[in-house]
């Protein structure tokens, strides 16, 4: 293990290096970074999973690094061009980059103006030229390199220039200079090209568009990526080259001398066709690089906010995908989830069978006692919701209705998945199924989905899919086994996210709970070894048995501390029959947990961990999060006045503000000055996915049917 490396990422992620070494140690040795996180607070010093897929990653980074460094020092040292000074520049370079421009000009070359003069023989002269001669002409300078290839003067200088230019923009330190200078002074420009059509105006903001580089947000680089791309947009960097110019003179032009003139032409080629055309690249690149993590982490949290959505427990729910022509699906879900009736209603054109609809939805909610309704919130769903609520003020019993985000439904529905879940309804039906259940769970539901077609991100078809796929792979699987897995209910779906387990182990665990019905304890799946024994210590902790015959297996708490875990109710005079009632609650009120750690030889992070799974065994992270709203009533445009106070649901964050849905069939936009008084650098300093937040109508777009509203209150 690098001990340097390890410095360098302690210093970086302000972290003791023992904890970087134990981490890596750690993750060498094959554990999973939930279960790190989980059950080996002691050896990490409580790291949480962000920092330890931090230093897993840093780690990798400057890995591939010092690799990268050896073979560099290694070609240059076979073409027997290698000095102790080289090498030691090289060791010492922090970013790939760096090390790529010192190998630069000892990279085999493609065919090139400068290498054809080289060829030629023209390289000693470019040499002379370089050394800035006080005496002489160019006739006499060139005499001796015309030749059948190089027939004039003129062709000898050129060659000799074509050689400089390339000498000058290989150099490292001046590519290091300017690539700098350009991120501090460059201006990124976009301007619509003639001809092209942007019907909608997606891109109006950037017809004619400058900002300074360094000032320029993630999301911007994005836009401009994608206007580009789709060629409405064309997109460059302009700099004023005056002070990049008279660097390169001041550092290759020495002295006084009559090469001066042809030394500038070759400098001003330099930059012109080589430098700048190549700096250009390097530098969009490395703001897209940048602006693609920060698009990748907005999205991370807001999907790990999304699917920390509480569950909607013990309600009967009826899932509504709208639609027009084919008719809105309806899907009756048992409080499990299970499918209990499938309809579908015609409200909406071209048929229009108002009474006829209503009849059978009043009907479905007298016969199978509906709570609440779940409209998915694609095509037709705010007409939809005005049939809906129209419709619950005619029922027998109190009903409630909300919006469900229907992002990835339809794709999920059309998947092998939920043809092998329900193999014998449509795609319509399947997808009414699955709004419902994602207001009864949408931990369960969600997971289903390809992350990417949740839809809470920004710009992220725009991403590269392998860096994206594996970053809310991340997210998915750290709030999976945050909030725990009950493996007799759960999912191949969910369980294929639970640390360390692998889809043989999913097929193992589902085959037996066909075979013998319902797992009754940890033991039991050690003891028919439905899991490797590094499997099962990896994924047992996060797995649930609910009402099973340890009171312990409901818990996060691993079966290595059980022993501990018993000590504990031994030494508080009570028992496991104990476990989550309001007298453990009072008990456990008065004891100080550090008055056990040396008694039981046992470290804190373990004990508290215990004492919380004795206050709630089966504690879910989700009931702590504020409810989704419902309603019962639906909200028009024409309702709405500036200044009003609402209350709505965040349904995305991004870089420039956040959309809130307050019911009407677009949610309202909340920019990020209209946040707070206080300077913050990314909403989400605000507000998260799925916040219930008061909110101000600030302005009503009655065109474009859009309000823009604020979190601060009218002055």
């Amino acid at each position: 293990m690098n001990q340097e490396i390890i410095k360098q990422i302690s210093q970086e992620l302000q972290v003791k290096e023992k904890q970087v070494e134990n981490t890596l140690h750690l993750l060498e040795e094959g554990n999973t970074i939930p279960f790190i996180s989980r059950y080996r607070k002691e050896v990490t010093g409580n790291l949480d999973e962000e920092q330890i897929r931090k230093i897993s990653d840093v780690y990798q980074y400057q890995i591939n690094l010092l690799e990268r460094k050896e073979d560099v020092i290694r070609l240059i040292d076979e073409k027997g061009l290698l000095t102790e000074e080289l090498k030691q520049k090289i060791l010492e370079c922090q970013k790939l980059v760096e090390v790529e421009d010192l190998y630069r000009p000892y990279k085999e070359k493609k065919k090139t103006k400068a290498t054809e003069a080289i060829k030629n023989g023209l390289e000693p002269l470019a040499k002379m030229i370089m050394a800035c001669p006080e005496q002489g002409d160019f006739s006499s300078l060139t005499k001796s390199f015309i030749t059948e290839k190089v027939k004039t003067m003129e062709e000898a200088i050129l060659g000799a220039q074509y050689i400089i230019a390339e000498w000058i923009s290989d150099n490292a330190s001046s590519r290091k200079w300017i690539r700098n200078y350009i991120f501090r002074k460059g201006i990124m420009k976009s301007t619509k090209k003639k001809n092209q059509e942007d019907s909608d105006h997606v891109y109006e903001m950037y017809y004619s568009y400058e900002e300074e580089i360094k000032y320029i947000k993630p999301h911007r680089i994005l836009a401009l990526n994608r206007g580009e791309k789709e060629k409405i947009l064309t997109v460059s960097i302009e700099v004023d080259k005056k002070d990049i110019i008279n660097y390169l003179e001041e550092k290759y032009i020495k002295k006084k001398s009559f090469v001066e003139n042809t030394i500038k032409e070759a400098i001003l080629d330099s930059y012109k066709r080589l430098f700048f055309p190549s700096v250009e690249r390097e530098i969009r690149s490395e703001l897209t690089g940048k602006a693609e993590d920060s698009a990748i982490h907005n999205f991370s949290c807001n999907l790990e906010k999304l699917l920390l959505t509480p569950p909607m427990k013990d309600r009967i729910v009826l899932g509504f995908d709208p639609a027009y022509r084919t008719g809105c699906k309806l899907a009756v879900l048992d409080p499990t989830g299970k499918n209990l009736k499938i309809e579908v209603i015609y409200p909406h054109e071209p048929k229009k069978e108002v009474e006829k609809s209503k009849k059978i939805l009043l009907d479905l909610i007298d016969t199978y006692h509906i709570d609440i309704i779940a409209i998915g919130n694609g095509t037709a769903s705010r007409e939809s919701e005005a049939f809906v609520a129209d419709t619950i003020k005619e029922a027998k019993r109190k009903v409630e209705y909300i919006l469900v985000s229907e992002a990835g439904a339809s794709v999920y529905s059309a998947s092998k998945l939920a043809i092998e879940e329900f193999p014998d309804l449509h795609v319509e039906q399947r997808s009414a199924i699955s709004i419902g259940r994602r207001l009864q769970d949408p931990l369960s539901e969600l997971v289903k989905i390809d992350p990417e077609s949740i839809g809470v991100g920004l710009y992220q078809h725009d991403i590269a899919n392998k860096k994206l796929s594996e970053s809310l792979a991340f997210s998915v699987s750290k709030i999976v086994n945050q909030v725990g897995v009950n493996i007799n209910t759960a999912s191949a779906s969910l369980l294929k996210y639970v640390s360390g387990i692998t889809k043989k182990n999913i097929d193992k665990i589902l085959q037996y709970r066909n075979q013998h019905g319902k797992i009754q304890s940890r033991e039991e799946i050690k003891k028919n070894k439905l899991l490797s024994e590094k499997t099962y210590e990896q994924a047992i902790g996060f797995l649930r048995i609910v009402d099973g015959e340890n009171i312990f297996d409901e818990t996060d708490i691993h079966p290595e501390s059980y022993d501990i875990a018993k000590k504990v109710l031994e030494k508080l005079h009570l028992t496991e029959k104990d476990i989550g009632t309001d007298q453990i609650k009072e008990v456990l009120k008065n004891q100080k947990i550090s008055d056990f750690c040396q008694e039981l030889h046992c470290d804190i992070y373990t004990l508290e961990n215990i004492f919380d799974s004795f206050t709630k065994p089966n504690r879910d992270p989700r009931d702590e999060m504020e409810k989704p709203i419902l309603k019962s009533d639906i909200l028009h445009l024409e309702d709405l006045k500036v200044g009003m106070k609402l209350q709505g649901t965040v349904r995305n964050v991004i870089d420039f503000g956040a959309f809130i849905d307050i019911g009407l069939k677009n949610d309202g936009l909340v920019h990020i000055s209209k946040m707070t008084h206080r300077y913050i650098k990314h909403p989400m300093e605000v507000v998260q996915v799925g916040d219930i937040v008061d909110c101000y109508v600030d302005e009503i777009l009655t065109d474009k049917k859009k309000v823009s509203l604020s979190l601060l209150p009218p002055e």
